[in-house]
């Protein structure tokens, strides 16, 4: 991922490469507590249509792994999804249309929205400007080919702050940035 790709982590099929955070890499619980933490300070979650459909068929029978997520509402994001595709057993879900939908949504009074997955979206919520801060963990791979978390559109640079840091003995960089808005 330190080209930033970020397909198929977690050993999802379809991607040569699937599963590159737990092939060859020492696991070190230090490095994924920034995970916990996300899922303690959210107050929604937010995903693409893809990977509502992969995450909502596996993360609603998860209960120790992430019952926050759980439990939280989850927004996804989707021009073909209808009411009747949604699980029934991951609590509340809403559909949202399009980007305004989702700059609304940001303007409410609740707290942290989180994303997981959803490579497409998260390049267009960053190029509409609707990202506040990135959550990374960085991993001593490149993977040349694949789904990217930053986009390539031709646009004005975007300016991050480092908040925190920290590397792990496996490699794996944790790095938090807020996005600096102009």
């Amino acid at each position: 991922m330190a080209d930033g790709v970020i397909e198929a982590p977690g050993g999802e099929p379809g991607y040569r490469n699937s599963g590159w955070t737990v092939e060859g890499i020492e696991f070190d619980e230090a490095a994924y507590e920034i995970k916990g933490r996300e899922q303690e300070e959210a107050s929604a979650m937010l995903l693409g249509r893809v990977s509502y459909e992969a995450f909502s068929r596996v993360w609603p029978d998860m209960t120790d792994e992430f019952p926050g997520y759980n439990v939280m509402p989850k927004y996804v994001v989707s021009t073909t999804l209808r009411d009747d595709d949604l699980v029934s057993n991951w609590g509340q879900t809403t559909i949202l249309r399009s980007l305004d939908d989702v700059a609304a949504l940001k303007d409410t009074e609740g707290g942290p929205i989180i994303i997981h997955g959803s490579a497409r979206l998260n390049r267009n919520l960053s190029d509409a400007g609707l990202i506040d801060r990135y959550h990374l963990l960085l991993f001593p791979v490149l993977l040349g080919a694949g789904k990217r978390l930053f986009s390539d559109t031709d646009k004005d640079k975007q300016k991050l702050k480092l908040v925190e840091s920290e590397s792990y003995a496996n490699g794996i960089q944790k790095l938090v940035h807020d996005v600096v808005h102009w």
